[in-house]
């Protein structure tokens, strides 16, 4: 009879359950193990297990509340403890498997009791509820949950154009808003500035018109200064009705001299030196009767 040593060697990332003649005999871990002696190198066998963080991912159908069929993709990170290897080795035939059943029954009692749109917003709180339920009932087998994430919510494809072509339609109704809101805008900061202009318009109209008239009174200043110095008396011995009949004079044959200047080449005027005197005096007449209408009106106001 020929005995010899059996040995054994585990990954860095494995345990592993050592049977001899298919009784358990211990949980061994990294590195190269002697198990014993054994009749022609028979009767001990090993089951390994990996020490490594595994992912699953879960794909589960159901409906909401609002009688939409959505697919919730859920992904599961789960490790192995240690000191419970012997459970996650002999309890389950299929951990993932496992888990999945555990998820998708979290899943399917939880959706149902949400709209669409709670889905969405609600997921941290579907994936928490996952994790509770799995984490407990594992780490029975000898696995721990790291994490649980639902990382795709997935309706039908009818409801899922419905849900764009919904959000295109708000998109396009808010940008329509903001369009009339940037018209309306424009039309206010246009007629804003039209308004300005026709104010700076009629203040440069009114100062090139005070300038205007400066300029006149100064010309008729000069052209009395003129007339006086003309004459050779002194200021006092010209009346005023004088003053004022030799400035309209002149202002008449200014007057004639601009008609003779202008694109008509005949002007019929009634026209004689001797009516000169009539014509200042009408004149005088003319601005007279207006000074007296005026004066009663004031008057009236001021009372």
């Amino acid at each position: 009879m020929s005995t010899c040593f059996c040995c054994a060697c585990v990954s860095n990332d494995e345990l592993a359950a050592v049977e001899s003649c298919g009784q358990f005999a211990g949980i061994k871990e990294g590195g190269c193990h002697v198990l014993g002696c054994a009749y022609l190198g028979c009767g001990y066998s090993m089951k390994k297990i990996s020490t490594r963080i595994q992912e699953n991912e879960v794909r589960c159908e159901t409906k909401t509340s609002d009688d939409v069929f959505v697919t919730i993709k859920v992904s599961v990170q789960q490790e192995v403890i240690k000191e419970n290897a012997y459970d996650a080795i002999y309890k389950l035939t299929n951990p993932h498997k496992q888990i999945e059943s555990y998820v998708a029954n979290v899943v399917r009692g939880e959706v149902p009791k949400m709209k669409l749109d709670d889905v969405f917003t609600q997921k941290e709180e579907l994936a928490k509820a996952c994790r509770l339920d799995v984490e407990a009932k594992m780490k029975e087998f000898g696995f721990f949950i790291h994490n649980v994430l639902v990382t795709d919510i997935e309706p039908a494809a009818i409801v899922k154009n419905a849900m764009n072509e919904k959000d295109a339609n708000r998109r396009l109704r808010e940008a329509a808003v903001d369009k009339g809101e940037a018209e309306k805008t424009l039309r206010e900061k246009k007629a804003e500035a039209d308004a300005n202009a026709v104010v700076k318009a009629a203040q440069a109209d009114a100062e090139a018109k005070y300038l205007a008239g400066q300029g006149i009174a100064r010309q008729r200043s000069a052209i009395i200064d003129g007339l006086k110095a003309s004459l050779g008396a002194a200021e006092s011995e010209i009346s005023a009705e004088r003053v004022t009949e030799l400035l309209l004079i002149t202002q008449y044959f200014d007057t004639l001299e601009k008609m003779s200047n202008g694109k008509a080449t005949t002007v019929f005027l009634p026209h004689a030196p001797g009516g000169l005197s009539d014509l200042a005096e009408q004149m005088r007449n003319g601005m007279m009767q207006g000074a007296a209408g005026a004066a009663p009106m004031s008057a009236a106001m001021t009372r």
